[in-house]
């Protein structure tokens, strides 16, 4: 399916960083190109569960964010994804000031494309460390069609 251009992949960063869920976690992406997304997150203090380390859900949103992003990279112009299944694995703590995801597509197809992320702690300075992994799928739409009444 892969038809990108440079301006597919701005309408997608747009469209991304215009959700509400996006803006209160402090969404922005550092790369997008073709398969492939990096975005991060400040660890805001609202998100932790103590000092200093998020709670769960900033992880996974910035997985699923950074998997479904890159899924989306692949996709024609007047298409549009979501999230249909994701399973994330926390394996170390999500502390330090960001946290950064790489999100990449292991198979993309018409209905559905198979994606993952990587979730990394970032240190003050600068040092990732793993903290979570994320395997998901995403349901490819295309906006464009009719729909059936």
């Amino acid at each position: 399916m892969t038809t990108t251009t440079p301006t597919s992949l701005a309408r997608l960063q747009q469209l991304v960083l215009a959700m509400p869920m996006a803006q209160t976690l402090g969404l922005r992406f550092t790369r997008l190109e073709p398969g492939r997304a990096e975005l991060e997150i400040p660890v805001a203090e609202p998100f932790t569960f103590k000092p200093g380390q998020l709670q769960a859900t900033p992880v996974f949103a910035i997985a699923d964010f950074a998997a479904v992003s890159a899924a989306g990279s692949l996709l024609p112009p007047g298409w549009v994804n979501a999230t249909i299944d994701a399973t994330i694995k926390l394996v170390g703590p999500a502390r330090g000031r960001a946290l950064r995801a790489r999100g990449r597509v292991i198979d993309a197809g018409k209905l559905l494309t198979v994606c993952a992320a990587e979730v990394y702690a970032v240190s003050d300075d600068g040092q990732e460390s793993l903290c979570a992994t994320l395997l998901g799928t995403a349901r490819n739409i295309d906006a464009n069609a009719r729909r059936v009444t």
